[in-house]
């Protein structure tokens, strides 16, 4: 698809309004909607209860089969590559273009983050809660709000066009996003044919604030995993043999202070850095979004966004090591940290993996044994913005959010898009959101911004009534 010449047709102007008109009219219905799907807590970790995805996913098929545009709504799962486990169920909705129009594939999860501590909440996570223009609960924002953009936008093309909705639509729900997309590429694989668009909408990023939407061109990627540092056969009195004998967590303290350079940029040898411009961004702005605290500096160097945007990062978000209230006079054998490392887009990421393996191997302390398990890199993305569907986007959004977007690069990752891009390569991939720079997906207290919705969602049924207007 999208192979062949395309001729635009101009969306006449009494239809874009009665869109726009059904679009915003559907918007109380869309988030009465997202509030019963905030109350399932969907949580891929095996740790949760797991029968709460197939309800989110019973959920979501019930709203695309309310529609009535599609000729099948399932929920399906996918076996995950190299095991012997069934992926977490994800809903798959279709229907067939007709007249020569393009279809369009609409990608958003119902799965979400953990709620982490709940004692950091202001109101129970699951438990949706509007207060200040704002809808709170794990999952308002990222990204059971993207689901329903794409609902309550074909809820409103098909109002209004009805007979004359012409537009090839494919909806695919994934149930393990927050869990690493086990299963992605297989389901791609298994469901290509009903899969395979000339446009594909990814609604699980964000936009420039509240009031400017994003269109995302950049997301850098990711190579996350695990390392072991071992340097000792086993505990010792840290009496007896302190400052003889180096512990497992000295030597992972040396060990990483070594991948930061005194401004606190990364100091890896072989990850790349992207040369591209930023808009301007300063840094009132990033304290406010940040929650960075008054004393506490910015790190790196350049602009703000390059380093959020173009450069590489490295965090290291989990330790294994001896509680304090556990904490004893001993020596310990050897511990564990999980590191992310933020990948420059262009950039391949097993290529920055590389890199950072070698960075550790050269830099390990003392002669510590290092080792490296449960690799995960994911690679990143770049948009051409030189296809038509990047038009009509820009155009909808002027439209639906009355100012013109920005283009804006991501400094997360959104790994399965390299799977977009390799299962169907001929497709136009748009990375858009509903979240703004105040959202916290991930943290306590997630929400949603309600006009950044209202706004969101009127865009793409505009964008859904254009696309209606084209042929391929």
């Amino acid at each position: 698809m999208g192979r062949f010449k395309i001729t635009r047709m101009t969306l006449d102007l009494s239809r874009q309004e009665a869109v726009q008109n059904a679009a915003d009219a559907g918007v109380p219905a869309a988030l009465a909607d997202l509030g019963s799907l905030v109350r399932i807590p969907s949580i891929a970790w095996p740790a949760f209860d797991q029968s709460a995805l197939v309800r989110s996913a019973d959920a979501v098929a019930a709203l695309l089969e309310g529609t009535g545009v599609f000729d099948t709504v399932k929920v399906a799962r996918a076996a995950i590559p190299g095991t012997d486990e069934m992926g977490q169920p994800a809903v798959l909705a279709s229907r067939a273009a007709r007249n020569g129009r393009p279809t369009v594939l609409l990608y958003a999860h119902h799965d979400v983050q953990p709620p982490g501590d709940e004692s950091l909440w202001d109101s129970p996570p699951f438990q949706p809660t509007v207060r200040d223009g704002r809808l709170y609960g794990r999952g308002a924002a990222d990204d059971k709000a993207g689901v329903m953009a794409h609902v309550g936008a074909i809820r409103a093309v098909a109002e209004v066009l009805g007979d004359d909705l012409d537009l090839g639509l494919a909806v695919f729900i994934e149930g393990e996003e927050e869990f690493g997309s086990r299963s992605f590429a297989q389901f791609l694989a298994d469901n290509a044919d009903v899969l395979r668009s000339d446009v594909i909408v990814v609604a699980d990023s964000g936009n420039w604030d509240e009031r400017t939407p994003g269109l995302t061109v950049s997301l850098r990627g990711n190579a996350r995993f695990t390392l072991t540092v071992r340097t000792l056969a086993h505990a010792s009195h840290s009496g007896m043999m302190g400052g003889a004998v180096p512990d497992a967590m000295l030597a992972t303290v040396k060990l990483l202070a070594t991948l930061w350079d005194v401004d606190g940029a990364v100091a890896v040898e072989g990850l790349a850095v992207r040369d591209a411009e930023t808009p301007a961004y300063d840094e009132t702005t990033l304290r406010a979004e940040s929650g960075l605290l008054d004393d506490v500096s910015p790190i790196g160097r350049d602009s703000i966004l390059s380093r959020i945007w173009n450069k590489p990062a490295i965090t290291i978000t989990g330790w294994d090591a001896t509680p304090v209230a556990s904490a004893s006079n001993t020596l310990a054998p050897e511990t564990r940290v999980v590191i992310s490392a933020r990948v420059a887009p262009g950039q391949d990421a097993e290529e920055a993996f590389a890199a950072v393996e070698k960075h550790l191997r050269a830099h390990a302390p003392f002669g510590a044994q290092l080792e490296f398990s449960d690799v995960d890199c994911g690679d990143s993305f770049l948009v051409d913005t030189s296809g038509w569907a990047v038009e009509e986007a820009r155009a909808a959004f002027a439209d639906g959010y009355g100012v013109e977007s920005v283009d804006v690069g991501v400094g997360g990752s959104i790994p399965f898009i390299a799977d977009l891009v390799r299962e169907f390569p001929a497709a136009q991939i748009l990375v858009t959101g509903v979240e703004d720079p105040h959202a916290r997906a991930h943290s306590p207290n997630e929400s949603l911004h309600l006009a950044t919705f209202r706004n969101a969602l009127v865009s793409e049924a505009l964008l859904l009534a254009r696309l209606n207007e084209r042929t391929v």
